[in-house]
């Protein structure tokens, strides 16, 4: 697994788009993170579906194209130099293949790489991301999810991720992390939400394999056993042969600890490599800011991620 194209840091004054490509977003979330966002020295802007509702699922943030497009306006505005993703929930794989990667792409190779910030549903894009633009993205707290809103730590690493990324480039587990399989492992950030990774299976763009990579895994919500789904769909599909190292975030209303403990040595122990525990990214209070395509080192036993290059340049 080769690194991806990395995105140019935020300045004072930076211009940030937020789009709604998954759930309903509601305003008053909305506007709080936004003032988050503009004492920052940010300019945030929203797209114009962000606070839609689809006319008959009232789980999506509008329609699936006026969601894709507000992504495609986003990213090819040149006066945007990052796009923010409101929140998670449900909707991305229903637009993802309606955005015109083509125009994405053209943009890319026009002005560079932005900046793109999501986690949970959001999964989908880092994958897209990946495999269609080849560029870094950030797994981080979002405009107007609550563990942004409420949580000053989750704040201050995603700033400083943006503005500052050197003073970012050493990601210290947060809370009780523990090996689960002790070492040091190297290669390439990726990941993201367990089942969506495991339903991005045989999808347009999906990556073949994580061979090379240094795996993050977490997700909200899921019984034990359809994180054993999830996870041996993974296992028997080959997508995880060739990974270096495993890093476990947040299990929020998932399965009992011990429980999840036991499934995570009993399906992915037999790979073989490093693997860490309780991490801090994803769905939990001060999660931490991941980036995705960066080349690094996983030390399990020391619950530390030290990134070869800063996240942005």
């Amino acid at each position: 697994m080769i690194s991806l194209a990395r995105p140019a840091r935020l300045t004072p004054g930076a211009r940030v788009a937020v789009v709604a490509p998954s759930g309903p977003v509601p305003e008053d979330r909305l506007e709080a993170g936004l003032d988050i966002l503009r004492g920052w020295d940010l300019d945030p802007v929203v797209m114009p579906h962000v606070l839609d509702t689809h006319r008959e699922f009232g789980y999506l943030a509008g329609a699936d194209a006026d969601r894709a497009r507000d992504l495609e306006r986003a990213w090819c505005d040149s006066s945007v130099a990052a796009v923010f993703c409101a929140r998670g929930g449900y909707g991305v794989q229903r637009m993802v293949d309606l955005v015109d990667w083509e125009a994405l792409r053209a943009a890319t190779r026009t002005a560079g790489p932005k900046v793109f910030l999501g986690y949970s549903d959001v999964t989908s894009l880092h994958e897209a991301f990946a495999t269609r633009l080849g560029i870094v993205t950030l797994h981080g707290p979002m405009t107007a999810a609550a563990d942004f809103l409420k949580n000053a730590d989750a704040q201050e690493h995603l700033r400083t991720t943006l503005f500052t990324p050197e003073a970012a480039q050493v990601i210290t587990a947060r809370g009780r992390a523990k090996a689960l399989v002790g070492g040091r492992a190297r290669g390439v950030t990726l990941g993201g939400c367990v089942s969506l990774l495991a339903t991005e299976l045989g999808t347009p763009g999906a990556r073949a394999s994580a061979r090379g990579g240094l795996l993050c895994l977490e997700d909200i919500g899921e019984e034990t056993y359809r994180l054993d789904r999830s996870l041996t769909q993974l296992l028997r599909a080959g997508r995880l042969e060739g990974v270096t190292g495993i890093a476990l975030g947040s299990w929020e209303q998932c399965g009992p600890h011990d429980e999840l403990r036991a499934l995570f040595a009993d399906r992915l122990g037999g790979l073989g490599v490093p693997m860490v525990e309780e991490f801090g990214f994803g769905h939990c209070d001060g999660a931490l800011t991941v980036p995705f395509g960066v080349p690094g080192q996983l030390d399990a036993d020391a619950g530390t991620l030290t990134l070869d290059v800063p996240a942005l340049v």
